[in-house]
């Protein structure tokens, strides 16, 4: 846990999600307990997951209607 970094956050996130593209870990979505039973999405609950990932998606939304979506892919060198 880092807090807010209000603009900074989105720069965090790409950094995150390059880190799980090159890793091959994704991060935990930390303190889920309950799982919605009409939800079939896994959402990494609470402990991180060695998986390959080639693609991912970060959206950022900021104050005053400033929003991001940023895609990045892992290529094959």
């Amino acid at each position: 846990m880092i807090g807010h970094l209000i603009g900074a956050a989105g720069a965090v996130e790409a950094v995150a999600l390059a880190l799980t593209l090159c890793r091959g870990v994704v991060p935990p979505t930390i303190n889920q307990t309950t799982r919605d039973p009409v939800c079939d999405l896994d959402y990494v609950p609470n402990n991180a997951r060695e998986m390959p990932v080639r693609t991912g998606l970060t959206t950022s939304f900021g104050f005053g209607g400033q929003n991001a979506a940023l895609v990045l892919r892992r290529f094959a060198a």
